[in-house]
């Protein structure tokens, strides 16, 4: 018997694919301690959309006032673009922005912002709160986020207005988290790395971490909570859970830092991040 369409999600959502329900709640790079030219870009760059979104223009507006093309100032805000200097005072005082707001960036050392990848129960939340109390900065869930612009839960996004106004969505709160959070813990959504172009923004802004956990185990973590739905058909929801995690485990990979969380408690995890953040 087939579990119901709701058996894969979170507890607060009505999903009926076993990859929105563990969404819900390979090449490595090698993290420099000096910021490189795509993240100054992208840092600039989301700058310059926050300043534009407080001063409610448009793209097609804000180009006008600055006298550039809105094609090159969605590349300025994209991270994509070579900004001259001319052309980066020009968008600051479009925008009413101090020119020293939009650049003052440290170049000298590493990010300290930090986004926790990986799908449900592989202890985002769990590790991410304790990194943040250790690291003293700010904790936030990304979807917590995208409710909080929506006016109304996931459940409801998802079955009032899809999937694509949940991206929407999850590209703007990522967006308005960077502007305003110059350091933090980021749990994000277990899908965004579905997202090519979101989740390059998310590795070029952030030192990127991918909790890395075997699908039994995010299957009896997620039952552990008292979610006992995925257990209707529990072959099948393995297969489809081992399924979606071999589909993003290249996409994953790419991660700043791989953790295996399997036989590791969490706060050894966390002593783990800290000496690799400190590093």
């Amino acid at each position: 018997m087939a579990p119901p369409e709701d058996a894969f999600d979170s507890a607060s959502t009505g999903f009926s694919s076993i990859e929105t329900f563990f969404h819900l709640h390979g090449n490595k790079r090698k993290y420099t301690t000096n910021m490189g030219t795509e993240k100054v870009l992208a840092e600039v760059g989301s700058r310059l959309a926050q300043a534009r979104q407080n001063q409610g223009l448009s793209l097609t507006e804000a180009a006008g006032m600055a006298h550039v093309s809105p094609r090159y100032l969605r590349m300025a805000e994209a991270g994509q673009a070579n900004l001259s200097l001319l052309k980066l005072t020009s968008l600051a005082k479009a925008l009413r922005l101090p020119l020293g707001q939009l650049c003052d960036i440290d170049l000298t050392g590493p990010s300290t912002r930090f986004a926790l990848l990986g799908v449900r129960g592989c202890g985002k939340t769990t590790v991410g709160k304790r990194l943040a109390k250790r690291l003293k900065v700010p904790f936030v869930e990304l979807d917590q986020c995208i409710e909080d612009l929506a006016g109304m839960n996931l459940t409801q996004i998802f079955s009032i207005h899809g999937e694509p106004y949940y991206q929407q969505l999850q590209r703007e709160a990522l967006e308005k988290w960077l502007a305003r959070s110059g350091s933090g813990v980021l749990a994000t959504g277990g899908n965004i790395v579905s997202d090519p172009q979101l989740y390059e923004r998310l590795r070029n802004t952030c030192r990127t971490i991918w909790l890395d956990t075997p699908a039994d185990l995010l299957m009896q973590r997620v039952i552990d909570q008292g979610d006992l739905r995925p257990m209707a058909d529990r072959p099948r929801a393995m297969g489809q859970l081992r399924s979606l995690l071999s589909n993003r485990q290249d996409r994953y990979a790419l991660a700043d830092l791989q953790l295996a969380t399997a036989k590791t408690e969490p706060d050894r995890l966390v002593d783990q991040l800290v000496q690799w953040a400190e590093a």
